[in-house]
């Protein structure tokens, strides 16, 4: 007998098709059977009572650090998927820069089957834009999309080279793929390690300048304009680049762009005296900036939030500032802090939760981050109203370098489903 369930009294949430009402939701076989106000739950489904919380399409994470292969003492496919798990997050969209790099096929095909086997949400891959993210050649993007990747980056490295941008825009435009880029200028950003400004002079600290990222937005761009390829920034932090994004979707450039949940939760005051735990790339930046990043994601301008997963060591992170690495484990976090956005007035809740599920999902051509009928039952129960501190200690990532420990939240996941099965349930 094929198994049914039902999540009733809840309050059903899908941005891709604008629904937001009082409801219920009935999984079938792992698939969405039923979904809405009218639904009949079927005579010996098993029924869950969701007492009011929210019930979304499970959250697509589109950039965070994996750790496998190579880096399995920060972290790996299994501990990262169970911070996703406990974060709402159905699908993580992992990043290249592992040992070996993601530029040839049987590393995606690698990754796949140790997600498949270890970890408990879904884990896609995108693939390196150069071999060995060197920016010099470029890889072979037809055959790493054959193999599952889902877009293609050079990580937290930049595609410096011009004529190398040009060309990866142009050859993914015949397969309709999409290039990310990490928007930072190397050669404005090299020797920085926090935003450029006052603070980073009276710290004594190299600054990286808001022009660093605003440059190669605005070069990017004009190569797509090129190309007519399919552009991404991965995680806008100032106002020039999110006006220049504005700008290029006027004209009605295939463009779109990311942001860091750090970057509009913190501004650069969370370094402190060297808090090393809140070095990222790019960097925090000024309060200015921080605002500007509201207001882009408020009018649109802003298509997704991420994570930006970068999970470090002790190590890494226990270092002088200079000699850190940047990075901020952010899985578990990111809806809590991206409900910030809800409860401070400045997105609806189904806006918010378009840029973290149908958004990505049809950036990366992934048949989810919706509630319809027919689709894979991948979805989180959430109450977005519940206060709590984040704390360190509960993060289930391996590494737990977060700058928000101890911060007053509002909003918990309370089940996270993938195919309709718990991944995860709140105790």
């Amino acid at each position: 007998m094929t198994a049914v369930t039902a999540y009733t009294n809840a309050r059903l949430l899908d941005p891709a098709s604008g629904l937001d009402a009082r409801g219920a939701l009935v999984v079938e076989d792992r698939f969405i059977a039923a979904a809405g106000p009218e639904v009949q739950i079927p005579e010996g489904a098993t029924v869950i009572d969701c007492h009011g919380a929210c019930l979304a399409p499970g959250l697509i994470d589109m950039r965070a650090f994996l750790g496998e292969p190579g880096y399995e003492h920060k972290e790996t496919l299994a501990t990262g998927g169970a911070a996703a798990a406990a974060g709402g997050i159905t699908t993580v969209i992992a990043q290249p820069q592992t040992d070996p790099i993601v530029d040839e096929p049987a590393v995606v095909g690698y990754i796949a089957r140790s997600a498949r086997a270890t970890s408990p949400v879904r884990v896609h891959t995108m693939a390196a834009i150069t071999t060995g993210l060197r920016g010099s050649e470029m890889t072979e993007m037809g055959l790493l999309a054959e193999a599952g990747a889902v877009a293609f980056t050079d990580g937290v490295q930049a595609v410096a080279d011009a004529q190398i941008m040009r060309r990866a825009l142009s050859y993914a435009s015949h397969w309709d793929l999409l290039i990310v880029q990490h928007a930072e200028e190397p050669a404005l950003a090299r020797g920085g390690v926090m935003n450029e400004g006052e603070l980073a002079t009276r710290l004594g600290l190299s600054g990286i300048p808001d022009a660093a990222e605003i440059t190669m937005v605005e070069r990017d761009l004009r190569l797509v304009e090129l190309t007519g390829g399919r552009y991404h920034a991965a995680c806008l932090s100032t106002a020039g680049a999110a006006d220049a994004m504005r700008r290029a979707k006027t004209l009605g450039l295939r463009a779109s762009c990311g942001v860091a949940v750090h970057h509009f939760a913190l501004n650069e005051l969370e370094i402190g005296e060297y808090r090393t735990f809140a070095k990222t790339t790019p960097p925090l930046r000024s309060e200015d900036n921080r605002k500007a990043i509201v207001e882009a994601l408020a009018d649109g301008t802003i298509d997704v939030i991420v994570s930006d997963h970068s999970p470090q060591d002790q190590e890494s992170k226990r270092l002088p500032f200079d000699a850190a690495e940047p990075g901020i484990a952010g899985l578990q976090t990111l809806l809590p802090l991206s409900l910030e956005l809800v409860h401070r007035g400045h997105l609806s809740m189904l806006d918010l939760l378009a840029k973290l599920t149908i958004n990505p999902a049809r950036l990366l051509g992934l048949a989810s981050g919706t509630l319809a009928v027919g689709r894979k039952a991948d979805f989180v129960v959430f109450d977005p109203d519940t206060p709590w501190l984040l704390s360190e200690s509960q993060l289930l990532s391996k590494s737990r370098n977060t700058p928000f420990d101890g911060r007053p939240v509002q909003g918990r996941v309370l089940r996270t489903a993938v195919s309709g099965n718990t991944v995860y349930a709140l105790a």
